[in-house]
């Protein structure tokens, strides 16, 4: 089922093909060993950096009484059997199965179970504004918390606690975020090649580093074991749930998994998860466990009191921290960095199916068309940073609004993957809810025990999410109201063809495109010129563009043509939600494919200027906002690609 573009047909940019092929399953072991490496420095970003600051927050809620070496064992515990269930059992080995023709994530797996329900895909639509909603609070805070949280580092640097007291790390993290948006306008392509290297190297220090601290207490094995995990939880009570909100701060970042498969293809993410960002994370979390063990059995025998530390960076020898902590702030770099691409990629499939606006989008690299650049969402996001660095101070303090959006982005993304799995699939209600209901419970589990620290900072996330997620109904609703009107104004096409050709107007040389959502009706840009202009084109085309459910359409597929009569043809071109459209090209303007002659061709466009009414339609306060959104909309020729000499703009009057 195919969604249809706003009024003007319009969506986004050109043609978005992934940056490197779209399945690692055929490849030959060259390019599968280079897909599993980008997909090392893409995919795990965001959850190999967790190390910094999951594990000392986790205990940090158990430490309100005192730390015993049960509570390391059970938060220890609990932190690996999260990243065993939710990470390589749900995502890993579930979830990537099911993908839209490669692609994955919210709006991908979305569509896909829009697909599957047909005329009942509403709750589908629901689901995935929903996610994509909640994906703007993980944007803000990724980046803070992780780059915060490298800089934190400089303080357990031999002789530098004095020099870096919180409001130097502050303005730090302040000059590197705004560093990293600034360059966003020029292009990643040549310091993305960087960031698989560097995460290797990342995730080999940081599984050696947990490694070369496990002889501390050899025991620490026995934590895999989920009997200290359910034993922690069952004697902690409420504090057993606010441990567990902050644990799941070392899956964060999971989404990419699924997110980032159409770049990627399933097996190099697969690979590079078994093989190395799995067993790095096991390692480095028993080392940060075992060290910590260590250090209070040393506080009980000095008779001191044990505190809870920044273990990650206490683990590496003095002379290595400093290094340490370089290579920290390069690896949460690059995980913020995936993080605003993927804030770009959103962006941009919102767009393409109708979620939000037009927004500006620029290429930033010739050869990879993929990379992408959202001029307003880049200075949106780098506003939120900063107002969260600000605000918070440190990154302990941001961890407690960290989950929340994760966790209700997990949510929504297991209740699509149950609508793929009982209507794609075809499976059976039981079979579906026994392979769903698992998972949903963990999720909910996991969202409840963050919501509990919503006072402490989770209101953020979800007031973003609330806004974005107003902008998209209000948006939708508006639309809505437009496409209504147009449908009362309209006549069928057919009727029109019919009326011209007993009474013919007075014809000029040359082809007019008519751009429209509906192909069937006359479009509002066609009566008004023979309204007022009184004329006909010799040859008219009626033409929409289309955004199918899946992320790719076959060249072969995109346009379809169909002769009405000597005066009209309609044409439909069809494009995946992760392409963008280049209109005069896929008409053939330049090779003439469809007889178009470049210099004798116009393009008109329907542009209708909005008027609040009280008394019907929205609100007067959401008139205003859905206002303002049209308003500040790209310019829909841009996205088109139609040369600014080539279009007419007629409208008129509409009341929401």
């Amino acid at each position: 089922m195919a969604i249809t573009a706003d009024a003007t047909g319009a969506t986004s940019g050109r043609h978005v093909s992934p940056v490197i092929e779209r399945s690692g399953d055929g490849h030959h072991r060259p390019a599968l060993a280079a897909l599993t490496i980008g997909a090392l420095g893409v995919v795990f970003g965001d959850i190999g950096t967790s190390p910094l600051y999951a594990f000392r927050e986790a205990l940090a809620q158990s430490a309100a009484d005192g730390i015993d070496p049960s509570e390391i064992l059970g938060v220890l515990s609990l932190a690996l059997w999260t990243l065993i269930l939710v990470v390589s059992v749900k995502y890993v080995t579930f979830l990537m199965r099911a993908d839209n023709q490669g692609e994955g994530g919210v709006l991908a797996l979305a569509a896909l179970a829009r697909r599957a329900l047909g005329i009942r895909s509403r709750i589908a639509l629901v689901l995935g504004a929903t996610g994509a909603s909640l994906f703007y609070g993980d944007a803000i805070l990724t980046p803070a918390l992780s780059v915060l949280s490298a800089m934190e580092g400089l303080r357990t640097i031999p002789g530098a606690a004095a020099m870096f007291d919180e409001g130097t790390i502050r303005l730090c993290t302040i000059a590197i975020l705004i560093a990293l948006f600034l360059i966003q306008s020029r292009g990643t392509a040549q310091v993305s090649r960087l960031f698989g290297p560097v995460c290797i190297l990342w995730f080999l220090a940081i599984g050696g580093l947990g490694l070369s601290h496990i002889a501390d207490e050899p025991s620490i094995f026995r934590v895999i074991w989920p009997d200290y995990g359910i034993a922690f939880l069952a004697t902690h009570g409420v504090t057993g749930l606010f441990v567990l909100g902050a644990v799941f701060l070392t899956v964060t970042g999971a989404e990419a998994l699924t997110a980032d498969m159409g770049h990627f293809g399933k097996l190099p993410i697969r690979l590079g998860w078994f093989l190395l960002a799995f067993p790095a994370l096991t390692l480095n979390y028993l080392g940060q466990g075992a060290f910590a063990l260590a250090a209070l059995e040393r506080a009980r025998v000095d008779g001191t009191a044990f505190t809870n530390q920044d273990w990650f960076f206490l683990m590496a020898p003095e002379s290595l921290r400093a290094p340490l902590v370089i290579l920290a702030g390069m690896a949460t770099v690059i995980a913020a960095q995936a993080v605003i691409t993927g804030a770009f990629s959103l962006t941009q499939q919102a767009i393409q199916l109708g979620f939000l606006p037009r927004l500006r989008i620029r290429q930033t690299s010739a050869a990879f068309q993929g990379q992408i650049y959202l001029p307003a969402i880049n200075w949106l996001l780098l506003a939120g940073v900063l107002i969260l660095v600000v605000q918070f101070k440190t990154s302990s303090a941001m961890a407690a609004a960290y989950g929340i959006a994760v966790t209700g982005t997990m949510v929504v993304t297991t209740c699509l993957a149950y609508l793929v799995v009982r209507h794609r699939w075809n499976w059976s209600r039981g079979l579906a809810l026994a392979a769903i209901l698992p998972f949903l419970a963990l999720d909910l589990i996991f969202f409840g025990a963050n919501i509990l620290r919503v006072i402490e900072g989770g209101w953020v996330p979800l007031l973003v999410g609330a806004g974005v997620g107003l902008v998209i109904y209000t948006w939708v609703r508006g639309r809505g109201i437009v496409a209504a009107f147009e449908r009362r104004q309209s006549i069928p096409l057919a009727d029109l063809a019919a009326a011209l050709a007993k009474r013919p107007p007075e014809r000029v040389p040359g082809t007019a495109v008519f751009l429209t959502a509906n192909v069937a009706a006359a479009p509002g840009a066609l009566l008004h010129n023979l309204k007022h202009n009184k004329v006909l084109h010799a040859r008219n085309l009626i033409a929409t563009v289309r955004t199918a459910d899946r992320p790719v359409v076959p060249p072969a597929e995109r346009v379809r043509e169909e002769r009405l009569d000597d005066n009209f043809s309609t044409v439909t071109l069809t494009y995946g939600f992760m392409e963008s459209p280049d209109v005069p090209q896929d008409l053939g303007i330049e090779t003439r494919a469809l007889g178009l002659d470049p210099m004798k061709t116009s393009f008109f466009i329907g542009r209708n200027t909005l008027k609040p009414e009280a008394e019907k339609g929205m609100p007067p306060w959401q008139d205003r906002l859905f206002m303002f959104l049209q308003r500040n909309a790209a310019d829909p020729t841009e996205f088109l690609r139609i040369p600014p000499g080539k279009v007419l703009e007629l409208g008129e009057q509409v009341t929401v």
